[in-house]
């Protein structure tokens, strides 16, 4: 008989993993450690021989363990609903996105231009909420594996014991591998991991991705033969920052970004050589039983000539085999451009169109000769390889902050003599007309062989490393020119001048506005209005192909404003920067700077599309995978199909959408706008009472992250201690691993409480417009998750670690107010009980809470030890500080999203 519990598979994968788990102690001898891992009444107090480095280490490993059978619980439910008949029935997936087309009438032929004018652009990045060494990453794979391997049920009892025994063994194996940097991880260390995703990886994933999208099309009874040409696929690029990211990154010089653009460079290339070494063994048509069309001798002939002894030699390793050596002939010439073998413009390849080029001129060959399967199943793969990556694998972005920026021009004046060389102080009117003047001017104001100063030396220096790439290889290995806390058109101007004087003005890269404070994003419109009126853009813009990219920050705007104020004002600015566009003939297109906290935009892929404004998406979507999110997201291959193919889709649902459903507004804005502004109030009160930087400072573990060793940037941008420098991530990571998780939720107690008391008509139109507005849904929604990963009773244990009893109890009490109305007021705009509605938050709690709570204790222990310790240097208060970034790193995979 079926059981009919939801939660019973779940509950049986994770007793098998305890079991394993126990087992793999056992035999090492830890018996101490499995009472810790079977007992939930643990107090650390009754076990004090067992060290703190054990109780940290186990812990550790059970949450990761929780997390793997997790996620292998949603892949298989995924794969069930598939193996009934229920694909349509998946979030996110594009047998859900065909089945909602179908029924609004909207024609293959529709569909297919929504898919291929869809383009997503992951963007990679390292962050300092990361702090699971690769090594541990890859065990992570290894035993993913293995428990996907025995979801078969066709296995028999030996090869499931099989199985079991070799979790065992990796556990055993994991249990001796450390898991914390020791070290604290250099940008090479960042580098290769994020190499590792995108050339190891991404490529496999790209595969199961496109296979799932054919499936899925087919599956629906659309038309097989449309959805086999690789050009109606979405486009799949890839971005990083690591190598290219120098905001408040003192680290990343212009040499690193020079390696990096190289590196990436020759994985991509080795990559497609891989791919095409593959083909040339597996296309084996021979010309003795197949006719040999004319144009591919032709072209053989040719290419051969062309690449001299290496051509003679390619067509002579397979005689009869024309389809072989022609495929040899394009590895010959990639060779060519690997070994930067530019000796002959026809020797190599110019850029990765044009083997793009030869191998759609295969294609052809190919199905104009009546072997369109073979087309299908061997050159679709590496044609989508290409088309992904490139030959650059994945477009670096240059980010810097403004005020850097600033600094530079002030060097500059002041080494070329100006006496009025103070630009960072000059007003907005008068930099931007000293910006124009010197734009409109062919006259330099910088000399290579002059040095102006930190700033405006490293500045130069990256854009003519960016320069001479571009000159080598072309501008496809370049992403955008990012200028953090865009605050007024001179910040975008100045980057202007810069490209001015290292000849990239005339290129395609573009300059892009990152809007992070509330203030930045009600200014964006303004911004971006004058930017794209202004002669410069204008006379860029066909290069550009009139598309404007904008980035939205989430975490700043988050710090600065607080959740709901950050959510809603981030959704009105995409409206008004969308329109904005429109007016000027520019489709603007955003990249979205989310984490993988709730306060920092993260959540489902499917949600976070749906909840965008109407006609906001225009096919295009870049996003951040940051830190954490990188391994949870990406890490195994199912995983990663499911959310790379939930963006996709998302964006081709919101694309047609955006077109049918144009100009139309039933939800209630009025009343959002009304939450959004009391809640900033809360926010801003709550930030600005006196003492709530000590408070702060002393109930979480902040000045802990600032000392940590899990990410090569720095906590703060330039080192001052205030809240504005402090960055985002670290701001989220503190309050969340104190399970204060304000930073998810405080003020919508406050607002909510405000409208059902002064408003009550509105706040019964919410609780009617809860289920249809997907903004709304999805903001609350996510709001409420981080209310129930918040615990009361640690929240007040670390409270009091503020000694001043009268500013801890102002504090405490604002915020368990707030933490009270919030849950209380959701619970009646859903009209039930969190509890009932989020089975799945809570029942993942409760196989954490208590072990959580020996964690917490002995991190409250640990941070009171090393705080009082005055002596800066000694070796006690160091050995306490690695101590607290394990249990930082254990609290992390127990929480799971704590950045």
């Amino acid at each position: 008989m079926e059981n009919n519990n939801p939660f019973q598979k779940i509950t049986d994968d994770r007793n098998f993993i305890i079991e394993c788990y126990v087992e793999m102690l056992s035999r090492i001898n830890e018996y101490d450690v499995i009472k810790l891992i079977k007992d939930n009444d643990f107090f650390e107090s009754d076990h004090n021989h067992l060290t703190s480095d054990k109780i940290i280490q186990s812990l550790s490993i059970y949450f990761q363990l929780m997390t793997l059978v997790e996620e292998n619980a949603a892949t298989q439910y995924r794969r069930k609903m598939e193996n009934q008949e229920n694909i349509t029935s998946i979030r996110g997936s594009w047998a859900e996105a065909f089945k909602l087309w179908k029924e609004q009438g909207i024609t293959e032929d529709e569909m297919l231009s929504a898919i291929s004018g869809t383009n997503v652009i992951p963007v990679l990045t390292a962050h300092p909420t990361e702090a699971k060494r690769v090594t541990v990453i890859e065990i992570h794979r290894e035993l993913y594996l293995l428990l996907v391997q025995r979801e078969n049920t066709s296995l028999s009892n030996l090869e499931q014991d099989t199985i079991k025994e070799n979790i065992i063994s990796l556990l055993e194996r994991w249990w001796r591998t450390g898991e914390i940097y020791l070290e604290k991880p250099s940008i090479n260390d960042e580098r290769s991991n994020i190499i590792h995703y995108l050339g190891k990886v991404f490529p496999t994933v790209l595969e199961k991705s496109d296979q799932q999208l054919k499936s899925s099309w087919i599956e629906m009874g659309l038309t097989p033969d449309k959805i086999k040409n690789p050009d109606v696929f979405p486009k799949i690029n890839f971005g990083s920052w690591v190598g290219g990211d120098r905001d408040g990154h003192p680290f990343v010089t212009p040499r690193i970004t020079q390696e990096t653009l190289l590196l990436h460079r020759k994985t991509s290339l080795l990559l497609i050589k891989k791919q095409l070494v593959n083909l040339i063994i597996r296309i084996s048509i021979s010309a003795l039983s197949n006719p040999v069309p004319y144009l591919l001798s032709e072209a053989i002939e040719k290419k051969s000539k062309a690449l001299g002894i290496k051509g003679e030699n390619a067509v002579k390793r397979n005689p009869y085999e024309p389809w072989r050596q022609y495929v040899s002939l394009l590895v010959a010439k990639l060779e060519n451009t690997i070994s930067n073998d530019f000796s002959d413009s026809y020797s190599h390849y110019k850029s990765s169109k044009d083997l793009q080029d030869d191998l759609k001129f295969l294609r052809d060959i190919l199905i104009d000769n009546g072997m369109k399967g073979i087309a299908e199943d061997l050159l679709f793969p590496i044609e989508r390889t290409v088309k992904c990556f490139g030959f650059h694998l994945a477009k670096l972005d240059i980010r810097q902050n403004s005020t850097f920026h600033d600094k530079a021009i002030s060097q500059i004046l002041k080494t070329n003599g100006e006496k009025d060389f103070d630009f960072e102080n000059w007003n907005e009117e008068k930099r931007v007309s000293y910006l124009n003047k010197v734009l409109d001017s062919n006259t330099p104001i910088t000399d290579v062989t002059v040095s102006y100063g930190a700033e405006a030396d490293n500045v130069l220096d990256c854009y003519r490393v960016v320069r001479h790439y571009i000159n080598q290889y072309g501008s496809d290995g370049i992403g955008s020119f990012i200028i953090s806390m865009t605050h007024n058109l001179s910040d975008l101007l100045v980057v202007y001048l810069l490209m001015k004087e290292t000849q990239l003005l005339n290129t395609n890269i573009r300059v892009v506005p990152l809007l992070e404070t509330i203030e930045d994003l009600h200014d964006g419109t303004t911004i971006l209005k004058k930017f794209l009126q202004h002669p410069v853009t204008k006379e860029r813009a066909s290069k550009l192909a009139y598309k404007q990219e904008v980035m939205l920050g989430y975490s700043d705007s988050n710090k600065d404003g607080g959740t709901i104020a950050s959510k809603w004002n981030l959704f009105k600015a995409e409206q008004e920067l969308s329109e904005v566009g429109r007016k000027n003939d520019i489709k603007v297109y955003f990249f979205h700077g989310t984490g993988g906290t709730i306060s920092r935009g993260g959540g489902k892929y499917h949600r976070f599309l749906e909840s965008m404004p109407v006609n906001t998406v225009s096919g295009t979507i870049k996003i951040t995978i940051q830190g954490e999110t990188v391994a949870q997201q990406f890490g195994n291959p199912l995983t990663a199909t499911y959310n790379l193919n939930a963006l996709a889709s998302g964006v081709a649902r919101q694309t047609l959408l955006s077109k049918s459903k144009a100009g139309k507004n039933p939800y209630p804005f009025e009343t959002m706008e009304f939450l959004s502004q009391k809640s900033y109030q809360h926010h801003r009160n709550l930030i600005e009472t006196p003492g709530f930087i000590n408070f702060y400072s002393k109930a979480t573990c902040i000045d802990v992250l600032e000392r940590s060793k899990i990410g090569s940037r720095p906590a703060r941008r330039t080192g001052t201690r205030t809240l504005s420098d402090l960055r985002a991530i670290p701001w989220v990571f503190s309050w969340n691993l104190s399970r204060i998780t304000i930073t998810g939720w405080y003020g919508l107690g406050e607002s909510l409480k405000t409208l059902k008391t002064e408003k009550p008509e509105a706040f019964e139109g919410l609780k009617k417009s809860i289920n249809d507005w997907t903004f709304f849904k999805f903001l609350i929604i996510q709001t409420e998750t981080n209310l129930i990963q918040s615990n009361t009773e640690m929240m007040n244990l670390y409270a009091n670690l503020d000694e001043n009893t009268g500013e801890r109890e102002v504090f405490m009490d604002k915020i368990l107010t707030d933490f009270e109305n919030g849950i209380n007021l959701i619970a009646e705009l859903f009209g039930e009980q969190a509890a009932t509605r989020r089975e799945g938050q809570y029942d993942n709690l409760k196989w954490r809470n208590d072990k959580l709570k020996v964690l917490h204790q002995l991190h409250i222990r640990y941070l009171k030890q090393w705080r009082d310790i005055t002596d800066e240097n000694s070796t006690e208060k160091e050995k306490i500080l690695t101590k607290l970034l394990s249990l930082i790193n254990s609290l992390s995979s127990g929480l799971k999203n704590t950045g």
